[in-house]
């Protein structure tokens, strides 16, 4: 077999693979492999074609854009073909494509782009006829999609007519349909609660509920829109730029991204790739990367297209947030308050700007739901600062021998037997402190920046404390002297002499911070405030009932039942007086009746940076009067403090309507109360 031969016969099996895996991705919603592995696929088939001209063919995915539309919807021959676009995965290859524009616009030195974010969602083309909507298509193969009127009707961000009185005779806008994180969540815990399956990322959400059969269906689910370019328009003259088309299109009435530029040269179109590779993690929706347009639209007809993309645009695409790799092993974690956790060993794979080795399947009910076991190939996705996860497993690589893991009757490190509590998914080892995993993990905690915050006690540092023997409380902390710190493994003079200090430091506290760091089971920071401000003294909440506890906002009966089991524990009440015999000490609280307190029943949200108090320390202070603090912005909000750089949540809480604080307005309200 010669060597041409091979190249038709990899060629060949490319195109197999790739039509396949456009089959799953546009006509049944159901990707089998990361948009990174299908682009290096792609990227193969394109080089190898290149350089075998002769083995070029019309058919070639390379050539197409998608998949023929399912028969269950009617097809929609679009006037003008919906291309795709070429991507760019490093500096070096948009820097290539710009070279390639240049030359087509006659040497212009510095081109102009519009830069919008590149949204993972749905191609969508809508037809509008004297400014009503008569019709809406999927992008299909790019020639002929599928007819989904009906459901794009349901969706209330899509204008059915539109604004003004000047309009064309006839209208095609093109967009992205997709589905806002909030409401990707939303919908997953909804199939969860029904015993359904949950999509496994937002683009395969909207997808689905776009292409509902039923549109009643279509109607329940959180569905948004971007208009970012038209087709076919008759009767109207258009601008002369992309970017005042953006702006025509939003007085009609159609919505456009509000992250949307302009970047003259090279200089320019790096620095905004980087701006939204750094608001990425903050958007409410999920994007995948920067498209470049040339703004000119002369100069677009002139540089003109290839088969299946434009020349004059380009998607620069951001590192990958998912990718295949294989599953080495299962392990078994225990935390601090006793949860056995299975723990996936990887392969090692870089996602997401990191090396992920380890994922946690967070419980056997959650394993089982994935159906993850040893030798899997699976797909990992770590989007922004999220922790991994395993999306699915990739069952066509599933190995014929696979088994599935079973996870221990015992604790892995005290050997107690392994208890589950009825109604609850988490198996715990129920030794307490006298599990060297608990312990090591609860002084983890207890040394935490929200809890004491003892500066320099890291895990491997706490990790030898414990095998040592030198720790195995909370209050043996304040024990330690600093030749027994500087005898551990790296451990310098100064090194120790800083964590001695550090110590020191940690000793004056709050009452909340001391109470977080405690590790009563499900008392997080808010609860730790609210119990501090209703109650005002420690010897008060130790004495307290279910009932008394109960009173407290954000306190259950679940909640209220472990925070006296703790306090019951002759072991605990003794570390905390051995706390306060060596010296940690806090200020009491006045304590306020809730419906007292000067903010009961307020929800604020911290965005931005503050330069004055902190976020943490803001947060302490607002939850004391009262307040509750969250993450996001709802029409429940009614404040929002926004520090310097302060980004999403500041524009949503001005669309919302919810009032909005500086820095100062919040000093000035938390000194007034």
């Amino acid at each position: 077999m010669t060597m041409h031969d091979d190249v038709k016969r990899r060629v060949q099996t490319l195109r197999e693979e790739i039509n396949q895996h456009n089959q799953n991705y546009y006509q049944y919603d159901a990707p089998k492999i990361p948009d990174a592995d299908y682009d290096a696929l792609l990227r193969e088939l394109q080089l190898l074609e290149a350089e075998n001209p002769e083995l070029m063919s019309d058919d070639s995915p390379t050539q197409r854009v998608g998949s023929a539309p399912l028969d269950s919807f009617q097809q929609v021959e679009h006037a003008v073909p919906m291309l795709s676009l070429d991507n760019a995965f490093d500096d070096d290859e948009f820097e290539a494509f710009d070279k390639r524009v240049r030359e087509r616009a006659d040497g212009v030195e510095d081109i102009e782009y519009l830069v919008e974010p590149k949204l993972d969602g749905l191609a969508i083309s809508l037809l509008y006829a004297d400014g009503v909507l008569v019709r809406a298509a999927t992008r299909g193969d790019g020639k002929r999609g599928e007819d989904v009127t009906e459901n794009v009707k349901t969706i209330g961000a899509i204008p059915l007519s539109l604004k003004g009185d000047n309009l064309p005779l006839s209208l095609e806008v093109r967009g992205e349909v997709f589905m806002p994180l909030s409401g990707f969540q939303q919908l997953n815990q909804q199939a969860l609660a029904l015993g359904e399956k949950p999509f496994a990322n937002p683009r395969n959400a909207a997808a689905g509920s776009l292409r509902q059969l039923d549109s009643k269906i279509t109607a329940t689910r959180p569905l948004a829109f971007y208009s970012y370019g038209i087709g076919v328009v008759e009767g109207y003259e258009l601008p002369q730029t992309q970017q005042a088309l953006f702006q025509l299109l939003a007085t009609w009435g159609l919505p456009v991204s509000d992250q949307v530029t302009t970047a003259r040269g090279m200089q320019q179109c790096h620095q905004a790739y980087q701006v939204l590779a750094q608001k990425r993690a903050l958007l409410p929706y999920e994007i995948d990367g920067v498209v470049y347009k040339v703004n000119d639209f002369a100069l677009q007809k002139a540089i003109g297209f290839v088969s299946r993309a434009p020349r004059w645009a380009i998607a620069r695409k951001f590192p990958a947030q998912e990718k295949m790799t294989e599953v080495i092993g299962i392990d078994v974690q225990v935390g601090r308050t006793g949860a056995i956790t299975p723990v996936a060993r990887l392969a090692p794979v870089f996602v997401g700007g990191v090396t992920v080795t380890n994922v946690t399947l967070h419980n056997e009910g959650e394993m089982r739901r994935k159906d993850v076991r040893v030798g899997d190939t699976v797909i990992v996705r770590r989007a922004g600062d999220v922790i991994p996860e395993i999306v699915s497993v990739v069952l066509e690589k599933r190995k014929p021998a696979s088994q599935l893991f079973e996870m221990p009757m015992s604790c892995p490190v005290c050997g107690s037997t392994v208890e589950r509590a009825e109604g609850e998914a988490i198996a715990r080892c129920p030794a307490g402190l006298f599990c060297r995993a608990q312990v090591k993990e609860s002084i983890k905690h207890f040394a935490s920046r929200k809890a004491m915050d003892i500066d320099g006690l890291g895990d491997k540092i706490i990790e030898q404390l414990v095998a040592q023997d030198l720790v195995k409380t909370p209050a043996d902390l304040y024990r330690l002297t600093h030749e027994q710190l500087s005898s551990l493994e790296r451990m310098a003079d100064k090194s120790a002499s800083n964590i001695i200090a550090a110590l020191e430091k940690s000793k004056v506290t709050t009452l909340p911070k001391f109470l977080y760091a405690l590790g009563i089971r499900e008392v997080g920071e808010v609860t730790a405030a609210s119990l501090s401000s209703y109650f005002g003294q420690l010897d008060v909440i130790q004495s307290a009932t279910v009932e008394e506890l109960e009173k407290v906002p954000d306190v259950g009966p679940i909640v209220a039942q472990h925070i006296v089991a703790f306090f019951e524990l002759a072991h605990n009440r003794e570390v905390i007086a051995s706390l306060k015999n060596l010296g940690v000490s806090w200020p009491n609280v006045e304590a306020v009746p809730q419906d007292d307190q000067a903010l009961s029943g307020k929800v604020f949200v911290l965005t931005g940076t503050l330069s004055t108090m902190g976020r943490i320390e803001a947060k302490e202070a607002l939850q004391l009067l009262g307040a509750k603090v969250t993450g996001s912005v709802s029409k429940k909000t009614d404040y929002v403090v926004a520090g310097e750089d302060a980004g999403s949540k500041l524009k949503k809480a001005q669309s919302l309507g919810v009032t909005v604080l500086s820095e100062d307005d919040l000093i000035k309200l938390i000194a007034k109360d």
